[in-house]
């Protein structure tokens, strides 16, 4: 049947729009309260959060840092950096991991009582009123109270308990003396550094289930076990089996692990900690009564730092103040690196550390990832350069992802030469490269490799490297004595 008439058809534009991948999104495992949040998520789930109060909701929140190590990170990222979003996974369930708490008698004070965090809100909490001002009356089941009708349960993460507060309509109000409470509490011994790596494992989860590719990826607590830091590595060298990311780990600070700067080397190759996908980082740090593991504002800040440049990572967070007030060991022991001890430990060492020097207050010190003194190849010791070739590799995956299986045609190996090279040309002109370029060689597409389906194009790129010495040469220049005093 002829088709008569006037027809428009639309050809497929020539140039793809750069689907550019995240960066500074930090992925961190870890245990956080979820029996003390609002609307608790489920463990060993990737939970997007990207406020605070949106963190705690879902995940709960205590200072017991050394338990509930999410919380550390959750406050730093947070309230100390002002950055978002972070993809948590927590490994404590707390539906299944608890026990039988300790039934005891409370006396009622301002018609509440407090009993320990780690009580669990369940139908198993059982709240009983066993002595009535003035009254010496026996226990009856009339004295059992009723959720809603005569308390309400809070948790109170400031002085870390759980507060069982009786409700102005209720008869217990004024009257109640003693509670006596029973129900379960959690139970954390039978979490280790295998729930740690099967956590770890959550990452490739994250694209379909929140939609986000994270690439930092933290532990803090557990980042400085090997089983942990190998599996952090490995992750982050291919996640989903396509991206690359970073590991932020931490070399362990307590008398089992380093308490001198001068053993860090020894430490640092004997635990392998020595991957081009791995951040080191020494010692712990501190503001007032808080204690951070250096990774966890490694992270907030190298966040920071990547928001700042509008979501590009290539500036080192070298340099760039970090929200302490001073360093310490893993037992709160403050030490004072002076800057040679830090020369070393982030120049010789390849270790990020903190310094405090020349009126800048408390910043972030090291240029180098993990693999170095071993690794002398360029892209892979700088941070900042290192970053830049996964996130340009993030982005070409992302952004060409929609051409696998198209015809192999001149057209398509142009559209994606020229997507390419416009792209990267802007990247350039903004002296975030300091040149690129895009070739397809013939000597890499050998004619069954292009009979097969398989094309290889070759992007040449430079990043700059952190300018972290500048030198000046001073010299004395006899002639401006006879220019100065000689001259008519």
């Amino acid at each position: 049947m002829a088709n008569l008439g006037v027809h428009i058809y639309e050809q497929a534009t020539s140039i793809s729009t750069p689907l550019v991948a995240d960066s500074g999104i930090p992925f961190v495992v870890g245990i956080a309260p979820s029996h003390a949040a609002a609307n608790p998520s489920k463990a060993y789930t990737p939970v997007l959060c990207t406020s605070w109060k949106e963190a705690v909701e879902k995940l709960g929140f205590s200072y017991d840092w050394d338990t509930y190590t999410l919380c550390e990170f959750m406050y730093s990222h947070f309230k100390l950096f002002g950055c978002q979003p972070v993809i948590f996974c927590n490994v404590f369930d707390h539906t299944k991991m608890q026990k039988a708490g300790e039934a005891r008698d409370y006396d009622v004070a301002e018609h509440k009582i407090s009993i320990p965090f780690e009580t669990v809100h369940n139908e198993k909490l059982v709240v009983t009123c066993v002595k009535k001002i003035g009254s010496d009356d026996p226990v009856t089941e009339d004295n059992v109270l009723i959720e809603d009708e005569d308390y309400s349960v809070l948790y109170d993460e400031d002085e870390n308990v759980c507060t069982i507060e009786l409700l102005p309509s209720s008869d217990y109000y004024l009257t109640a003396a003693t509670l006596h409470v029973e129900g379960q509490v959690v139970e954390f011994s039978q979490i280790d550094e295998k729930d740690i790596v099967r956590g770890l494992g959550v990452i490739d989860e994250c694209m379909t289930v929140v939609g986000k590719i994270p690439d930092l990826i933290c532990a803090p607590g557990y980042s400085h076990i090997t089983t942990v830091v190998a599996v952090m590595a490995t992750k982050a060298a291919g996640i989903n089996g396509l991206f690359h990311g970073k590991a932020l780990i931490d070399i362990d600070s307590s008398p089992e692990g380093c308490t001198e700067y001068s053993h860090l080397t020894y430490h640092k190759n004997k635990n392998n900690f020595i991957d081009e996908n791995q951040i080191v980082c020494w010692p712990m740090v501190k503001l007032g009564d808080y204690k951070f593991h250096l990774s966890t504002q490694l992270a907030g800040l190298m966040a920071k730092v990547d928001t700042d440049n509008a979501g590009c990572p290539y500036e080192s967070p070298s340099n760039k103040a970090l929200k302490i007030d001073g360093c310490c060991l893993a037992d709160g022991t403050e030490i004072n690196l002076t800057f040679e001890q830090v020369n070393i430990i982030a120049g010789d060492y390849g270790i990020v550390t903190a310094l405090n020097f020349m009126s800048m207050g408390w910043t972030a010190k090291g240029n180098y990832v993990g693999c170095y003194p071993a690794n002398t190849d360029v892209k892979d010791y700088f941070i900042p350069v290192s970053r830049m070739f996964d996130w340009i590799g993030n982005t070409l995956i992302r952004t060409f992802w929609s051409k696998l299986d198209l015809p192999m045609t001149k057209r398509l190996l142009d559209t994606i030469q020229d997507t390419c090279s416009i792209w990267l040309n802007g990247l350039v002109s903004s002296e975030i490269l300091l040149g690129a370029r895009v070739e397809i060689l013939g000597e890499e597409n050998p004619v069954t490799s292009l009979m097969a389906g398989i094309i290889k194009i070759h992007i040449y790129i430079t990043p700059p490297s952190p300018a972290q010495e500048i030198d000046f040469v001073l010299e004395y220049d006899p002639d401006y004595v006879t220019s100065a005093l000689l001259s008519e």
